[in-house]
């Protein structure tokens, strides 16, 4: 992380900006009953209630225990159910085991949020800059798991055999395919890609950036073009029909042992039944709209698409470069509880919103990284090993959450959130 504003300076701004992350959280979770806010789906996913309740475990922890003197934990069980992965906080529940945690009830999680929210407010005019630090991360660290809420909830319900919604939206009127991919010539030579403070941050917090987007360092990039918007439902249409997932030659080793292992034939949640394809969302399963952008999809699919497609995925280099003079306040992203859904983008080609656009980059720390002290370096250099990087926010993204120089970070077979695919080539 890192910030410029002084305590007295952003104080009230940082209250703002604290209530009304933690009020969306609570209007995203509050179609929920207990048992849908409990269940787990996959390992990978988990329940909602336990988003809520790490997220306040993240600002009871680190700034309350830690920065407000004589603060008595709300629950002295707590940590151990609700630490993520800080190994320097000790023991905690097994992550694929978060599903059995059917005490404290969703209630009761939600009182304890709000009692968290009380202490934090009381205590705010009297913090630390450092504490006032951990504050804002924890913001930024809520919202990354406002979108995993979503994302969790979606895989949760589509394992439901009546596959409910968690919302009703007016059914959108399909609108006409783009034209032709065009691609953009990008720049070539040495540029310099990391954050850089206030040069491309949102509204939200733009002297914001968490510590795996620098130091901002030069890189060289080979003449190369990028293409204009992100590939459509309807192409990938044309991929399945001609064979693609049927193809090895498309397909890196491991995504092709990924694909005959897992018998995948279509994105997630894709289905194909007599009336033709549908997809399941948040809304409940339909129709899927040939014109809007493919998402829930694999890097290994992303990267055979590509392949079939003679063309290759752009570097994280390359992404930044071209979206740095894109407004990171733009395209379809998380204003509010509501319909969530990538859709086509008549106003023209947008590098933020939609879907995380996978890159070809690894996820490594850039030179010079080093990760901070305590605890709360353990947020992102441990996992800089295996997975790859993805840019530019989806659409269950909070809108001034991202911008240019901001990493995701999955694993190649994973798609369960909104991924989706931008293409690249050499020139």
């Amino acid at each position: 992380m890192r910030t410029k504003a002084s305590p007295a300076a952003c104080s009230s701004t940082l209250e703002a900006r604290f209530r009304k992350v933690r009020a969306l959280s609570a209007d995203l979770a509050s179609p929920l009953s207990d048992a849908d806010a409990t269940v787990q789906s996959m390992d990978d996913a988990s329940p909602a209630k336990w988003h809520l309740a790490h997220t306040s475990w993240f600002f009871e922890t680190f700034v309350l225990r830690d920065h407000v003197p004589g603060h008595t934990l709300h629950d002295a069980r707590f940590p151990f159910l609700f630490n993520s992965y800080y190994e320097a906080e000790g023991k905690r529940h097994a992550r694929p085991r978060r599903g059995m945690i059917t005490r404290p009830t969703l209630a009761e999680v939600m009182d304890y949020r709000r009692a968290v929210e009380e202490a934090l407010i009381a205590a705010l005019p009297h913090l630390s800059p450092a504490a006032l630090d951990l504050i804002r991360l924890g913001c930024h660290h809520e919202e990354q798991h406002q979108e995993l809420l979503l994302t969790d909830i979606l895989h949760l319900f589509s394992c439901n055999p009546v596959q409910p919604a968690l919302w009703t939206g007016e059914r959108k009127v399909p609108v006409a395919m783009p034209g032709a991919m065009e691609f953009a010539p990008g720049a070539a030579g040495q540029v310099e890609i990391g954050f850089a403070a206030r040069s491309n941050g949102g509204d939200a917090d733009p002297d914001f950036a968490f510590d795996c987007e620098g130091p901002r360092h030069p890189t060289l990039l080979s003449p190369h073009a990028i293409a204009t918007r992100t590939v459509t439902n309807g192409e990938w249409f044309d991929f399945i029909d001609s064979g693609g997932y049927r193809d090895p030659r498309h397909w890196l080793s491991d995504g092709w042992a990924w694909v005959q292992a897992e018998g995948i034939d279509a994105p997630l949640y894709w289905e194909r039944g007599d009336g033709g394809w549908t997809r399941f969302g948040l809304d409940g399963r339909r129709a899927i709209d040939p014109a809007a952008p493919v998402t829930h999809v694999s890097l290994y699919e992303a990267d055979a698409y590509a392949s079939w497609a003679g063309a290759r995925l752009p570097t994280e280099a390359e992404w930044e470069t071209a979206a740095a003079t894109h407004d990171p306040l733009s395209g379809n992203q998380l204003d509010a509880a509501g319909p969530v859904e990538p859709r086509p983008s008549p106003g023209g080609p947008g590098f933020f919103g939609d879907v995380w656009e996978w890159t070809g980059s690894a996820y490594r720390p850039y030179p010079g990284f080093r990760a901070a002290e305590g605890a709360v370096g353990e947020y992102n250099g441990k996992f800089m090993s295996g997975q790859f990087v993805l840019r530019g926010g989806s659409c269950a993204t909070p809108r001034g959450h991202v911008r240019a120089s901001y990493r995701n970070f999955f694993y190649p077979h994973q798609r369960w959130q909104f991924t989706g695919v931008r293409l690249a080539k050499d020139l």
